[in-house]
């Protein structure tokens, strides 16, 4: 049983505002003089009135109450500034430390857990929702508190001066309520339903730009730009419904608030004729309840934005609470060789098992390949190997020493990977290659795509290493991109390799000049190659069949074509459509 308490949005508003607390306490207190300074015009003009009232014809008095009022407008502005000034610098930085933890998670958490968040959601929450709620930060905090203790402390002042009025100046007050209920009826429905058509419509946008080349080519522009305009549409009129149905208890709600003086004018004047209240109390009382509800009325209107808030802390805290993959702060040993051993490994995706007890050896110095068909779990034993996911049962070693017992910084400088699925960052091409060794010098790096092949098209690009290569690195090909990621592994310099169906995609040409590449990446080094080539892998020490989850055998080219019918039936098919290309090409 989960026994853990769930965090509310204010601890971690409190968590997050860390060293910048004090900001936000100093912008609270200049608030609170800011209201009191907005507050206390009306007790001088009270005693205006009552000076006038008593028949007081000096000039200066007067010139010196509007004065302090002045002054005390001045006030008013001057702390508001000082507390906006301190909440805004603090809210800014606190964002910048929100994004920072996010994206720092997202690096712990396992692979299979970041690929199941949508690209959409991941990008609103780190981009446009944090940003969103910097308004609310930066004047919630000092203002909705400040709003909050004046008024109490004017209400409790009024009973002082008189419980009556202070009764009287609360009669529409439940009426009010009353109204803003029926505003809030079906708050939390309405609310999500919004948050939900506006995720649906983020996610759609993100989808119809990422396949426009698709919908492009397949004619389906039409159909694809329909879902787009029924998700537009719906995140609109949910909105557009929701404030229909409040419109009308939210006009009585801000027409019945204000209107203290409905029920002040008729008792105050009864108790006056009476001889039971005098004229200076009254006087207070009609202008106190004004401040009084202004106040209040300022606290109700943060109920959206409080809401709001805490939404996106909740969207934001629901990654930071993902589980972590399982690692020391410090590694308990260091490997002593360069062996990998899977022992017994099972892993699954959702609750669906999808490697059934592994168990392989890969020897250091050794060329290792996975084959077998498309879904057998090739992809998913390399990434294991490379710390991208953690094992469900079982363990992997590598040089006697589990994993999971080391650093991920301490493993991951053994694991040079690379994916089919290349990835280039919108820099510049010689940032792109340092990021496999962030103290490269500049020769080095040049001297790693030198070794890559990849030397002489980046001299020919406009800017040479300077060339910025675009989101995803989609200022180049396919194979260019490819090689630059061999430069980034080969300037790694890692014991290990592994090879994720590296020349997948590539052209004839490509993939000779990056198997040129390879061959220089991995020598004297422990290679782990999944291909879907298998004339790529003849040469390999040891070959891995994989199949459903299992390791179905393993053994030489020659020892798996004369023991495995599934090695031998794929080699063939390889070979078939191999000579198949190749009477093509000489045609």
């Amino acid at each position: 049983m989960n026994t853990k308490m769930k965090r509310s949005t204010a601890t971690w508003i409190w968590d997050f505002a860390g060293e910048y607390r004090s900001r936000y306490v100093l912008s609270v207190l200049s608030a609170v003089c800011g209201v009191i300074c907005g507050i206390l015009p009306y007790f001088v003009m009270a005693n205006m009135i009552g000076d006038l009232l008593g028949g007081c014809r000096d000039t200066n008095i007067y010139l010196q109450h509007c004065l302090v009022m002045a002054l005390l407008w001045v006030g008013r502005c001057g702390f508001h500034s000082i507390s906006t000034t301190l909440s805004h610098k603090a809210t800014f930085a606190v964002l910048g430390n929100i994004r920072k933890r996010v994206c720092e998670k997202l690096t712990r958490v396992p692979l299979g857990t970041v690929l199941d968040m949508p690209s959409g959601s991941v990008k609103n929450v780190l981009v446009e929702r944090i940003d969103s709620i910097e308004t609310t930060m930066a004047h919630i905090i000092p203002e909705f508190t400040s709003n909050l203790l004046v008024p109490i402390a004017l209400l409790v002042y009024l009973f002082v001066l008189d419980w009556r009025m202070a009764l009287a100046v609360l009669v529409t007050v439940p009426i009010g309520f009353g109204c803003y209920a029926g505003m809030t009826r079906g708050y939390a429905e309405s609310y999500q339903n919004t948050v939900d058509k506006t995720k649906i419509l983020n996610d759609t946008a993100v989808e119809y730009i990422n396949g426009i080349e698709v919908i492009k080519a397949f004619g389906k522009a039409q159909s694809s730009y329909e879902k787009f305009v029924v998700a537009a549409k719906e995140g609109a009129s949910c909105y557009v419904e929701w404030m229909r149905r409040c419109n009308i208890y939210f006009c009585l709600a801000m027409s019945v608030f204000p209107a203290t003086m409905v029920a002040v004018l008729p008792i105050g004047g009864l108790l006056f004729r009476a001889g039971t209240l005098d004229a200076n109390t009254f006087i207070q009382v009609i202008l106190f309840s004004v401040g009084l509800i202004t106040s209040l009325i300022t606290v109700m209107s943060y109920g959206d934005d409080l809401a709001k808030l805490s939404t996106i802390i909740g969207e934001v805290t629901g990654i930071l609470e993902q589980e972590e993959q399982t690692r020391p702060q410090v590694s308990a040993s260091q490997p002593k060789n360069n062996d990998i051993a899977l022992h017994d490994v099972t892993f699954g995706y959702h609750e669906k098992e999808v490697l059934h007890g592994i168990n392989m050896t890969i020897r250091e110095g050794t060329v290792n390949a996975l084959v077998g068909p498309s879904g057998s779990g090739k992809s998913t034993i390399a990434k294991l190997i490379a710390g991208l996911w953690d094992v469900d049962g079982g363990s992997i070693s590598f040089g006697g020493v589990d994993i999971r017992q080391m650093t991920q910084q301490d493993y991951n400088r053994y694991i040079a990977y690379v994916s089919q699925d290349n990835y280039l960052f919108d820099t510049t091409v010689m940032e792109n290659i340092r990021m496999g060794n962030q103290s490269a010098t500049d020769e080095e790096v040049i001297e790693a795509a030198q070794n890559s092949g990849c030397h002489d098209f980046i001299m020919s690009l406009d800017h040479g290493y300077q060339t910025i290569v675009g989101g995803a690195g989609g200022h180049l090909s396919g194979g260019e991109r490819q090689r630059i990621t061999i430069a980034r592994a080969m300037l790694k310099n890692a014991p290990i390799v592994i090879l994720d169906e590296a020349t997948a995609f590539t052209d004839p040409e490509n993939e000779a000049l990056i198997q040129s590449s390879v061959a220089k990446l991995t020598k004297g080094k422990t290679l782990l190659v999944i291909a879907h080539r298998l004339s790529t892998i003849t040469n390999s020490d040891r070959i891995f069949v994989v199949e459903d989850g299992n390791i179905r055998s393993s053994g030489t080219h020659q020892e798996l074509l004369e023991k495995d019918s599934l090695y031998a039936q794929m080699w063939r098919s390889h070979i078939a459509v191999r000579d198949t290309e190749e009477g093509g090409a000489a045609q």
